[in-house]
């Protein structure tokens, strides 16, 4: 069978500076597994999907497979994996095998799946320092179990496992805070796609149709332009439902005069796009709509001049929450001073999310948001950006039906979200192939 060409540069980089930081700390051994498969019911298992930290070390997305990275006086990268099997493969498909992956992804050394029990136990050996993540799956917490008790029965007295044992993940996560070019690349892609799919959704709505109707068009639209699934499960919400945060697009109808909120993102090679649309279900905002959306939007717009290289992650949100609170005031949504609904957090009714989050090969992507140290019983200050890093904007508006709102803004929920691309000189809108402004939302609904 033949495979597509990788490019194993990316990845044997990523070992090495991760080697470098393990050695730094005084070396030691990093075994890290993939996903495993999960039971949907009885036999039949949810569409597989690679662990994110596994990909990022080794470019592989076979189940069953760990990485074991040897960082000391010589460095060493192993792979196990599962073994050719020419019967299995006529059921499940083609499987790479050891001798297969040793050239094709650049490790050092590969073995099949079943030498796992027998070969970890001797590595562990006189290590220094064993990293793992501390959120792996109990059953790799049990088989890590197993193997140091081997290694002390086999060292009998003189050699030892590892005595320290910490957490892989932290190391792993400020790697993957900075996309290098082709993840940008796949984020791109991902981030064009994506865009596609919400402008379908936004020339296929009408009243009467039911929310899974635009859900099946943004999938079809990820998968006809090589997506390989979505990024998150879709949320179609129209009318009162967009004032809930996580809906999951159901049966409701789209009715004339609602607003309909879309946040949906494929993945491509792995890499994940979020985006959030809110419009008219006929077409055309109404004035009440209208001044809502105009504020989300000129609230995103704050958000997006706070992003920079030398701004604080939280610059945008408060840029956001600022242009928020004022409209609130204005609209009648609240009552007060601007400067007495930021420091109560009256605002937080209304808009109770953070303006965005970290995107990569997850959705809601790894890394601390703040970062250095910080005085006695202080806080950590919040991350400085830098180039290279991806992150979401997404302001919002949710007003629900109470007795002290205006009956003019019942039920509306809006949200805009794009994914940002920090560069040397500000930030890059990726995913603006699909409009932002009202006006030029309304032209593409009457295409």
């Amino acid at each position: 069978m033949s495979l597509p060409p990788v490019d194993i540069a990316p990845y044997a980089d990523r070992r090495r500076r991760l080697s470098e930081q393990l050695r730094a700390a005084g070396g030691g051994i990093a075994i890290l597994a993939t996903a495993p498969h999960a039971v949907r019911n009885r036999d039949t298992e949810y569409p597989y999907r690679h662990d994110s930290d596994f990909f990022y070390l080794t470019g592989f997305t076979e189940p069953e497979a760990w990485l074991v990275l040897v960082a000391g006086a010589s460095d060493r990268a192993i792979l196990f994996c599962r073994a050719k099997h020419p019967e299995q493969e006529i059921w499940e498909g083609y499987r790479c095998g050891p001798e297969a992956a040793l050239e094709r992804y650049g490790f050092d050394e590969a073995h099949a799946i079943d030498e796992l029990d027998d070969m970890l136990p001797a590595l562990l050996l006189d290590q220094p320092a064993l990293y793992r993540s501390f959120a792996a799956g109990g059953h790799v917490e049990r088989r890590l179990r197993r193997w140091q008790a081997e290694a002390e029965q086999q060292g009998r007295g003189r050699r030892r496992p590892p005595a320290r044992v910490q957490d892989l993940r932290p190391l792993l996560a400020d790697m993957r805070l900075v996309k290098d070019a082709g993840e940008i690349a796949a984020m791109r892609q991902a981030a064009r796609i994506s865009a596609g799919a919400h402008a379908r959704a936004m020339r296929a709505a009408r009243p009467g149709m039911h929310e899974y109707e635009l859900e099946a068009e943004l999938l079809y639209e990820f998968r006809r332009h090589g997506a390989q699934a979505p990024a998150y499960p879709s949320i179609v919400a129209t009318g009162a439902n967009a004032c809930v945060l996580h809906y999951a697009a159901g049966d409701a109808v789209l009715r004339d005069g609602e607003l309909v909120l879309i946040d949906a993102g494929c993945e491509y090679d792995s890499y994940a796009a979020d985006i959030t649309r809110t419009f008219p279900a006929n077409g055309r905002f109404n004035g009440p709509q209208r001044a809502l959306y105009d504020l989300v939007a000129a609230a995103q717009e704050a958000a997006v001049q706070a992003t920079a290289p030398g701004r604080s992650w939280n610059d945008a949100h408060e840029a956001a929450i600022r242009v928020l609170a004022q409209g609130m005031l204005d609209e009648g949504l609240l009552q007060g001073s601007l400067d007495g609904v930021l420091e109560s957090g009256a605002y937080t009714r209304f808009y109770m999310h953070h303006t965005g989050h970290w995107l990569g090969l997850d959705v809601h992507d790894v890394g601390d948001y703040r970062g250095g140290e910080s005085a006695p019983g202080a806080e950590r200050p919040w991350r400085a950006l830098a180039p290279g890093m991806v992150l979401t904007i997404e302001p919002g508006i949710y007003v629900r039906e109470a007795d002290d709102v205006p009956r003019r803004f019942w039920d509306i929920g809006i949200r805009i979200e794009d994914d940002a691309l920090v560069t040397a000189e500000g930030c890059e809108l990726m995913t603006r192939g699909v409009p932002v402004q009202a006006r030029e939302i309304e032209a593409l609904m009457r295409e």
